[in-house]
């Protein structure tokens, strides 16, 4: 049983890293933007309630996002294992987690840190061509997830859950780090 929390910067492979590992061990590769575009899809009460605050402009919040992922926690798929991708964001978003595992009677077996130099992540995220994909954008979303992220880097290393993994590698590389910290 396989249950892993991924965190890493923007541009670092996350998504991508989580899908393939997900395959590989036939668990649900769960993303909270793929939530959220799904309880909207799906009209969900928690999905029409997200839907106003997106049609205001307005972020989902902390508390919707969280129902959400405790709805997808508990369906059958995700009973014998999940990878979250991008959650959780901030130390608040942590420590719901934690009780939230508790009732489920569930554990995550370790965070997984993708480690990638801001330089590398600037160039990779350039090359994707996206129209807001500037420098200046780029390092404000940077520094925006370093402010976010590095307590709750803090929080699982304090819990000595953090695992980092060097993702200035090819992807196979990765991948194959990944793999090896999985089945050891």
């Amino acid at each position: 049983m396989t249950r892993l929390i991924f965190l890493g910067p923007p541009g670092a492979g996350k998504g991508t890293q989580a899908h393939l590992l997900a395959e590989l061990c036939h668990i649900p590769h769960i993303s909270t933007g793929d939530i959220l575009r799904a309880c909207v899809a799906e009209k969900t009460p928690l999905g029409e309630k997200a839907q106003g605050y997106m049609d205001r402009g307005e972020l989902v919040p902390d508390e919707l996002i969280l129902e959400m992922v405790r709805e997808r926690l508990g369906q059958p798929d995700a009973i014998a294992g999940w990878i979250l991708d991008g959650f959780p964001r901030n130390v608040t978003q942590a420590t719901f987690l934690d009780k939230l595992l508790q009732e489920l009677e569930q554990h995550s077996d370790r965070v997984v840190n993708l480690d990638v130099p801001d330089a590398v992540l600037v160039e990779r995220m350039l090359s994707r061509g996206r129209k807001d994909d500037n420098e200046e954008t780029i390092r404000r979303r940077l520094e925006v997830y370093r402010e976010q992220t590095a307590p709750l880097i803090d929080y699982y290393s304090g819990q000595q859950q953090l695992v980092s993994v060097n993702g200035n590698q090819s992807m196979e590389e990765v991948t194959a780090a990944l793999k090896q910290l999985i089945e050891s």
